[in-house]
């Protein structure tokens, strides 16, 4: 019955793909004719005050795109403007930096310049050929643009280097881009191609690459949040297990995630044990006002999301995304402060020029004015251009010739997706299991550092009442009369000691939880390897997957079975992780949890419930 319900679910995605493609999608044209803020006395003509005044200055909006404001004479969201002086202040109040400390930060070298503007044309027009390629039908299912929104992988790729550990969300081409990944290989992966970076696998939603660290595109909303937050758990792990390899060590784990997806627990959630474990996280809230194309304001109290972290003592910026100067001025701050004390919030305030996806009639609220006036006032490109001419940093030819080259660059990853070849026929099965179905896991060997590790990161006396422990369980077990629940810590302990990657994440897990699976794992161990718990599965099963996608072999505990119903997206993702990546990445976890209805050990009604029953 679940196979057919994927062959129909499938089925009807498919045909509703056929139909979108013929859908209309508003046309873009690459290079807008109107200016960055319009000032000249010609579009003058609407004087219009900010909603928050703090950020900068009245903004005129021209005649022409007047259709977005609203009838109270407002349009719904308008650009903040966050100059130097105000990212310096506010650097130094949030980020505790001296005068000259922040100072560093104002200037930016021509060449630096140069390098951004390449990669926002190098975005725009990327994307401008993946909504081509998608109305010409070489692009299927769900697809989701970034267009307007360039700062943000020209910080990216500023200020974010090829260590560092990214993590998505669907509308990740750019991000990846500016990653380092090969802009052929992601264009072959929307045409589901083999030369794709998931051989096809994973979509336009799935940018997966090994060598540049780039860990998603994740398709569910929010949910890398706490994939992000394993990830910075291994950068500590790392220098904890191989001090000297990673003794200069600063590298950060980046997550991605829009304004109306942080309104989601998800964000709370990693917020705190970003402050708690002292995390080299860095959140980049995009924040362009709308979730999906609900105007966010509708549904969202409060829109700083980039104050959210100061009830758990990190700080945040938020700054004009329109602006690509006041972006790499402000980011670079914020990415400093994660590499040396810990997590961050950069919030960039942008507007998105085209829809959810090509398909979207976009008929939420003042979408659809809103975003004729975005293109005609505030695209960030145009706005850049002018800056850069009239403050002399590039003449017109210079520019001409890097956009020249992004255009070149697109064609050809064009070309490279088409010639690529079709995926063929076994690869789906060839992509269902990492592993022979015959594979003996108790015969692989131990790392090799695995004794010295243990010498030098764990306690001696801890170690030698876990080995006690171990003797005790193995003692009951050749009596016969060892438990469930003992035989299953006795062989976490074995493996926690015998392979230093292996780490454990349960609640109450100091106590044992309530079977004593995880009994003396954060005891032995410490807290970074056997982590103590919220009371949400789906948080700590997604720090899981982040510390899988790093080398370590996270092991889960559910108190009970049935809780796992708060980590059923977690779940998923995790078990799909290789086949969506193409076999880039395994996802070696372990999840535990007790269940069922013994005799006279009935969990109650809903605890007993298995997950098939759903």
């Amino acid at each position: 019955l679940q196979a057919r319900m994927r062959v129909v679910i499938l089925s009807a995605l498919a045909s509703l793909a056929a139909v979108n493609a013929f859908l209309p999608t508003p046309s873009f044209n690459l290079r807008q004719s109107g200016p960055g803020v319009a000032k000249s006395a010609a579009h003058a003509r609407f004087n219009l005050p900010l909603r928050n005044q703090k950020f900068g200055p009245r903004m005129t909006i021209s005649e022409d795109v007047s259709a977005a404001i609203t009838g109270e004479g407002q349009v719904m969201r308008t650009r903040i403007v966050t100059p130097w002086e105000q990212n310096k202040a506010n650097i130094m109040q949030h980020f505790g930096l001296t005068s000259e400390e922040a100072d560093k930060y104002e200037h930016i070298e021509k060449e630096d310049l140069i390098q951004a503007y390449a990669m926002m044309q190098l975005s725009r027009q990327f994307e401008t050929a993946c909504n081509q390629q998608y109305m010409q039908g070489n692009i299927r299912g769900f697809m989701h643009l970034d267009n307007g929104q360039e700062t943000i992988p020209a910080l990216v790729s500023d200020a974010i280097k090829m260590g560092d550990k990214k993590y998505s969300y669907y509308r990740e081409h750019t991000h990846a881009l500016a990653s380092g990944v090969d802009a052929g290989a992601i264009m072959a992966e929307l045409f589901g191609k083999v030369g794709g970076t998931c051989k096809g696998a994973g979509g336009s939603m799935h940018i997966f690459d090994k060598a540049t660290n780039m860990q998603g595109g994740w398709a569910l909303v929010a949910e890398q949040l706490p994939y992000a937050a394993g990830a910075a758990r291994a950068i500590l792990m790392d220098r904890q297990n191989d001090p000297e390899k990673y003794a200069n060590d600063d590298r950060i784990s980046v997550v991605f995630i829009g304004e109306g997806g942080a309104q989601n627990g998800r964000m709370a959630e990693t917020l705190n044990v970003a402050a708690k474990e002292g995390l080299p996280l860095l959140f980049i809230v995009i924040d362009n006002g709308r979730a999906i194309n609900t105007f966010t304001g509708d549904v969202a109290k409060n829109q700083d999301v980039y104050l959210q972290g100061q009830h758990y003592g990190i700080p945040g910026l938020k700054v004009d995304g329109q602006d690509m100067v006041s972006v790499m001025q402000g980011g670079r701050a914020v990415v400093d402060h994660v590499r040396k004390q810990g997590p961050a919030i950069l919030q960039v305030h942008t507007f998105r020029f085209n829809g959810h996806s090509p398909a979207d009639p976009e008929h939420e609220r003042g979408r659809k004015e809103e975003k004729v006036w975005a293109r005609q006032a505030v695209d960030p490109i145009k706005i850049f251009e002018d800056y850069m001419i009239s403050s002399g940093q590039a003449t017109q030819e210079e520019l001409t010739a890097v956009k020249s080259t992004a255009t070149q660059l697109c064609k050809d990853a064009v070309k490279f997706a088409n010639d690529s070849p079709e995926p063929h026929a076994g690869l789906a099965k060839e992509l269902e299991f990492p592993d022979a179905p015959d594979t003996d896991y108790n015969s692989r060997p131990a790392p090799a550092n695995a004794e010295e590790i243990n010498k030098r990161s764990l306690n001696a006396e801890a170690v030698a009442t876990c080995k006690a422990r171990i003797a005790e369980l193995r003692s009951k077990a050749e009596e016969g009369v060892i438990t469930i629940g003992d035989a299953i810590n006795l062989a976490i302990l074995e493996e926690m000691l015998r392979d230093p990657t292996t780490t454990m994440h349960a609640e109450d897990l100091q106590a044992g939880s309530s079977y004593d699976i995880p009994k003396l794992t954060q005891q032995t161990f410490g807290a970074l390897r056997a982590a103590d718990e919220i009371i949400d599965e789906g948080h700590f099963i997604g720090k899981g997957i982040g510390e899988g996608l790093n080398g370590y072999r996270p092991i889960i505990e559910l108190m009970n079975a049935n809780f796992g119903i708060y980590g059923m997206a977690e779940i998923s993702s995790a078990g799909n992780t290789y086949a969506t990546t193409g076999g880039e990445f395994n996802m070696p976890m372990t999840i535990i949890g007790a269940g069922g209805t013994a005799p006279a050990q009935s969990l109650g009604a809903e605890h007993s419930q298995p997950f098939h029953a759903y």
